[in-house]
C-alpha cells in the first residue's frame, strides 16, 4: 500500500522523494509556484554517484511512485500519512509556510525533519534539557508551539546534495551518498510507519541496481545528534572573518585541532545521554570531509547576504552552558556568525559581502 508523504522543500527534499518514489510511494513537494509548475510539468531528476561507475540520473517520471508539487497555501496535511521537513529552519517562519506549519500541527500528522537544526519540539524529547533557554537559537520559535513532541522526529541529513548552478531547479546532484539516520517517533504507530518506509527503500531498485542513500531508523533519540560534531568541526568552521574556506580545508588544515573540537562536541552529546555507538568516529568523518571541496551551505548563505541561517552553532554553545561547559573554538564560531549576520542585516551591499 502506497504511503502519502508531504515534503516541505523541493531541493534537498527531492533526494528523499526519489528514494520514496523508487519504493512506489506517493509524494508531494511543497515549494514556490514557479518550481511547482516546473516539477508538475517535467518531474525531478536526481543524480547519484556510484562507486567505480558513472553517476546515474534518475527521473521521477521513470519511477513507480507518483510525484506532484504545490505551494504552501495549497497543501492540506490532513491528506497525508507523513510530513517531511526538508527546508532550513529559518524558512519555516516565512509567510505561507508558517500557516502550513500550524495546519500540520493541528492535523497531528507525524513530522520527520531532515534538517541540521533539530525542531524545537524534538528537543523536548531529550531528557534534562532546558528547552526554554534554547528558543533564541530559532528564527521564529512560535512556529513550533502547536506540535506534539511525540509526533516530531529527526533524521541526520548526512547525505550531501546541491542544485547545480547551470541546471533547472528540478535537478539535484548528490555529492556524498550517505544515509538518513532517523530516530524513532514517540508513538509506536508513527515509528512503525517509518520502519516500513525504511524496509521499502532498502528493497527498491532502479533498473535492477541498488542505489545509495537509505533511511535507517534507530531507537535512540540521540543518533541524529551525531551530525553536531561534524557541523561544528567542518561546516561552521568554513566561516572565517574575512571569507570562507572549503569543508576539506576547515577540517584538514589542522587535523589535531579538528579532532579536539569533534571529540568535545561528541562528549557534549554523551552528557545529554548519547552512547558512543550513537556517534560517528572522527576518522570516518575526516575521511568523508576530504572529498568536500566546497564551503558549507551555511557559509555560502552568510557570504551571499543571508539574514538568517540555521544556528546549530548557537544551540551547541547554549546546551554546553547548561552543563557549565565552554570551548574557545565554539565561542569563536558563534561570534563570527553573529557578526556576519549583523552586517547582512545592516544592509551591507552584496558586492562588498562577496568580496570580503
Amino acid at each position: 500500500m502506497a504511503t502519502r508523504i508531504l515534503i516541505l522543500g523541493a531541493s534537498y527534499g527531492s533526494l528523499l522523494a526519489t528514494k520514496l518514489l523508487m519504493a512506489g510511494h506517493r509524494v508531494t513537494l511543497v515549494c514556490t509556484r514557479s518550481t511547482a509548475d516546473l516539477i508538475n510539468g517535467e518531474g525531478t531528476v536526481v543524480r547519484f554517484p556510484r562507486k567505480d561507475k558513472p553517476a546515474v540520473s534518475i527521473a521521477s517520471r521513470s519511477l513507480p511512485g507518483s510525484l506532484d508539487a504545490c505551494t504552501p497555501d495549497q497543501a492540506d496535511p490532513a491528506r497525508y500519512d507523513l510530513v517531511v521537513l526538508g527546508m532550513q529552519e529559518s524558512q519555516y517562519g516565512q509567510d505561507g509556510v508558517r500557516q502550513l506549519m500550524a495546519r500540520i500541527a493541528k492535523a497531528r500528522v507525524p513530522a520527520l525533519a531532515i534538517m541540521n537544526m533539530p525542531p524545537l519540539p524534538y528537543l523536548f524529547r531529550l531528557p534534562g534539557v532546558n528547552v526554554e533557554s534554547l528558543q533564541a537559537c530559532f528564527t521564529e520559535p512560535a512556529v513550533w508551539s502547536g506540535f506534539d513532541p511525540k509526533l516530531v522526529s529527526l533524521a541526520s541529513p548526512d547525505p550531501q546534495a546541491f542544485r547545480p548552478a547551470d541546471e533547472p531547479k528540478n535537478v539535484l546532484q548528490v555529492g556524498l551518498p550517505t544515509n538518513f539516520k532517523a530516530a524513532r517517533f514517540g508513538t509506536e504507530a508513527a515509528t512503525q510507519l517509518l520502519r516500513r518506509l525504511e524496509r521499502d527503500i532498502e528493497q527498491a531498485r532502479f533498473e535492477g541496481e541498488e542505489i545509495p542513500v537509505k533511511l535507517k531508523v534507530h531507537d535512540s533519540v540521540f543518533v541524529p545528534l551525531a551530525k553536531w560534531p561534524m557541523l561544528m568541526t567542518g561546516n561552521y568552521r568554513c566561516i572565517e572573518d574575512d571569507g570562507m574556506v572549503p569543508i576539506q580545508q576547515a577540517v584538514h588544515g589542522d587535523l589535531e585541532r579538528s579532532r579536539e573540537i569533534y571529540q568535545w562536541v561528541g562528549n557534549l552529546c554523551m552528557r545529554l545521554g548519547a552512547q558512543p555507538e550513537d556517534l560517528v568516529p572522527f576518522e570516518k568523518y575526516a575521511n568523508a570531509a576530504a572529498s568536500l571541496k566546497k564551503p558549507s551551505s551555511a557559509a555560502r548563505a552568510l557570504f551571499g547576504g543571508a539574514e538568517h541561517i540555521e544556528r546549530v552553532d548557537s544551540l551547541v554553545q547554549r546546551l554546553a552552558q547548561q552543563f557549565g561547559l565552554r570551548h574557545a573554538a565554539i565561542d569563536q564560531t558563534v561570534r563570527l556568525v553573529d557578526a556576519r549576520l549583523a552586517r547582512n542585516r545592516a544592509g551591507q551591499p552584496q558586492e562588498e559581502l562577496e568580496a570580503a
